[in-house]
């Protein structure tokens, strides 16, 4: 019985642990772009949100991806993981 651990992440909106599959990965480079990194693994300052809709408009209200990536956040960001959490839903 030998168990895989599963990795825990912090949701910025929710401030939830939850296993890193089921959060999207927000990321910001060195030269301040900001982009979802789907793969997880780009180079950058990273910050985990919830798959889920109300923990997206949460973070887009109380800009907490703005706080966490010191960075301006252009709304077609939120848009992006928007969309993206409907298109999951979608397929499941």
């Amino acid at each position: 019985m030998n168990r895989k651990k599963v990795p825990l992440r912090k949701c910025v909106a929710t401030g939830e642990m939850r296993p890193k599959k089921e959060l999207v990965r927000v990321v910001r480079s060195k030269e301040g772009e900001v982009s979802i990194d789907l793969t997880g693994k780009k180079n950058g300052r990273g910050a985990y949100l919830s798959k889920d809709k109300e923990a997206i408009l949460l973070a887009k209200k109380k800009n907490t991806l703005k706080n966490h990536l010191e960075v301006e956040i252009d709304d077609s960001i939120y848009d992006e993981l928007l969309e993206l959490v409907e298109k999951e839903k979608r397929q499941s």
